[in-house]
């Protein structure tokens, strides 16, 4: 009675699959669910630090599933309805997050990006930039610290490495002169009208002043951390450029890369850490450089 009561469901169960058409499955359809699958998992994994637009996601994914099953049952009025909302959804989706999207796209291209020597079309095709930072800018940069630390004046400096920041740039006001530890320091004056904001370093020159950085959404900030740091973790997390903070309460300097802030010491360390990191970058480009 129980073996008849088995099969009744086993073939019930055949039928229902039969009847949506999962039974005649090729290889192509695999590997196209597989990717779907991948697809979407990513974007969760992306988007997962935003409550709002997770919620949002989980919403459409549920009613393109629903639109798949109202199709599989033939409902045609039901599913040319969620059709067209889901249309329509998507095009307003893109206009009212367009800064996370860009967050997103940000993200997945400094983490996919392609490296090359900075010279060929490649480079410029895909914003990929040979940053230096010299020794004497290394000291000027150093210096401008020191002074902005001791005097307790707040400043965020963004130290551009391959991934272009253009966009943050269009947010400030362009300047494209030397490194010079009186003109940062001029910069950050209280006075100063830019010095509100980002300064951001590219190739050995100041580019941009008083640029508006991503705030990070991380919650597991220490208490101590303000503004800046929330802005240098930001545009580190987007990123691979590295950040410099000096701390306008306690005018303690760190440094900032990959989202990790190090409290910096003394000034010897943080030229250490300046030219470690532009020579680990010169070394990388160096070593994929074909013989």
């Amino acid at each position: 009675m129980e073996k008849s009561g088995r099969y009744a469901i086993f073939a019930d169960a055949m039928m229902l699959l039969e009847f949506l058409g999962f039974l005649r499955m090729s290889f192509a359809d695999i590997l196209d669910i597989l990717l779907v699958a991948l697809i979407i998992y990513q974007v969760f994994r992306w988007i997962r630090g935003s409550s709002v637009i997770s919620s949002i996601f989980m919403a459409i994914l549920a009613l393109y599933v629903l639109r798949v099953v109202v199709a599989a049952l033939n409902m045609r009025l039901m599913s040319a309805i969620l059709g067209t909302v889901l249309d329509v959804g998507v095009i307003a989706l893109i206009v009212i997050f367009q800064p996370e999207i860009r967050r997103i796209l940000t993200k997945l291209g400094s983490r996919y990006r392609i490296t090359t020597n900075g010279n060929g079309i490649l480079s410029k095709i895909f914003g990929s930039t040979d940053s230096k930072l010299g020794s004497e800018a290394v000291k000027e940069l150093t210096e401008a610290c020191r002074s902005m630390s001791l005097e307790k004046t707040g400043a965020l400096i963004v130290l551009q490495h391959e991934t272009r920041l253009d966009y943050i740039e269009d947010t400030g006001d362009r300047i494209d002169a030397n490194i010079n530890r009186r003109l940062i320091m001029n910069l950050f004056f209280k006075n100063s009208p830019l010095h509100d904001g980002a300064v951001i370093i590219s190739n050995g020159r100041i580019v941009a002043a008083r640029c508006t950085l991503p705030i990070t959404e991380k919650t597991d900030i220490p208490p101590s951390f303000g503004m800046r740091h929330k802005a240098a973790i930001g545009i580190t997390e987007e990123t691979d450029a590295d950040v410099i903070v000096v701390s306008e309460e306690t005018g303690n300097i760190s440094f900032v890369k990959g989202g990790q802030v190090k409290r910096i010491s003394n000034i010897n360390e943080l030229k250490l850490l300046l030219t470690n990191s532009f020579a680990e970058q010169k070394k990388e480009k160096t070593a994929q450089k074909p013989d």
